[in-house]
């Protein structure tokens, strides 16, 4: 690895005392374009800092042999980010909000949360079935997805087809589709193939009807030490507050529930005239069973740089210290609550179940 030294390497080249903010990610092209992105746009706001990338390979990145859901560790892409990040040994580490677990180990927090991009799932095609959808998809025709949550939703929607486990990172489900003549079809997060400049490959949106999606979708998180306040107040500028107060509701919701990815649960947030709307389900793992709900509270979106509490504890993992705490508490509740409704209508019995099967299985 990369990067010796501490977070005051300097440079003489560019000046007296350069600071080097060291930037962690995992190895895969799709982590390094979102970690690119976000370290433009820092360079942008930061043009005295410099950058320096440090890219790793997690447990997740490792392990392709087996189903997300049964390998039964939480921080399947963070773990090894999160230890250099304790080692001081990189300052941030950018993820794709949906890995961030909803309750982080001690001692780090996620510094902001970017503007979302597109959360919904979308279908790609084999290219001999261009131009279908997943409903004119010939009976008994296979469809690759890693998520329950996309597997149970599309089980009961569209019982014709089957829908079986793929692995890897994006490049490499999209050769098993092209290459293997085993799927018909693929579900891939669309923010992913847009990050990857693949929308030519994009053959369906999946709208929440049909599929709706995992918390933090479409979203980056940047995960820093929760103590390192000039790091905090560096990247604190990237918080999108719309997006925060979803992600904070959706992270709520899915934290109250104990839901993870061995287990179905979705979501679909929206924010409509000072309102966030938050609609919420859990499936069974074939999606025979089902319940969702959905509620409302009203939040005033902050301007972005609108001077916020000084004291900030985490909400769901989550520092935004540049957005008022009342918006931030009201969508944390409004997750809590939805959480609850659905518990109390007897959501814990269909999780339960799910677990138990997946573990089984």
């Amino acid at each position: 690895m990369s990067g010796n030294g501490d977070a005051d390497a300097t440079t003489e080249e560019n000046g007296p005392k350069m600071r080097v903010i060291r930037v962690g990610t995992r190895k895969s092209q799709l982590a390094r374009i979102q970690t690119d992105s976000v370290v433009t746009t820092l360079k942008t706001l930061y043009p005295g800092l410099q950058f320096e990338i440090i890219a790793m390979s997690t447990t997740g990145d490792k392990i392709l042999d087996t189903a997300l859901s049964k390998i039964g560790e939480k921080s399947l892409f963070t773990k090894e980010l999160e230890h250099a990040l304790e080692k001081n040994e990189v300052d941030l580490v950018v993820h794709s909000l949906k890995d961030l677990p909803t309750v982080l180990p001690p001692g780090f927090t996620i510094g902001a949360i970017c503007k979302r991009e597109s959360p919904y799932d979308a279908v790609v095609f084999h290219p001999k079935f261009v131009g279908k959808t997943l409903e004119t998809l010939p009976e008994r025709s296979v469809v690759g997805t890693s998520s329950l949550r996309r597997a149970a939703q599309l089980q009961r929607k569209f019982p014709h087809l089957e829908f079986r486990s793929i692995r890897g990172n994006l490049n490499t489900r999209l050769r098993k589709l092209d290459e293997q003549q085993v799927f018909s079809a693929i579900i891939l997060a669309e923010a992913g193939l847009h990050r990857m400049g693949w929308q030519n490959r994009v053959g369906q949106i999946l709208h929440p009807e049909e599929c709706m999606y995992a918390v933090g979708q479409g979203a980056l998180g940047i995960e820093i030490r929760a103590k390192d306040q000039h790091i905090l107040d560096l990247v604190s500028v990237l918080h999108d507050p719309e997006t925060l107060l979803r992600c904070i509701a959706e992270r709520a919701f899915l934290r109250h529930l104990e839901g993870g990815c061995s287990v179905p649960v979705a979501v679909h947030t929206a924010v409509k005239d000072g309102q966030l709307y938050l609609t919420g389900g859990v499936w069974s793992l074939d999606g025979s069973d089902s319940m969702q709900e959905t509620m409302q509270a009203t939040v005033h979106i902050p301007a972005q740089h609108e001077d916020g509490p000084e004291d900030d504890p985490q909400l769901v993992g989550i520092t935004a210290q540049n957005v008022p705490r009342g918006p931030q508490l009201a969508a944390e509740n409004l997750g809590i609550s939805l959480a609850s409704l659905l518990l109390n209508k007897g959501a814990k019995n269909i999780l339960d179940v799910a677990r138990q099967l997946n573990d089984a299985h």
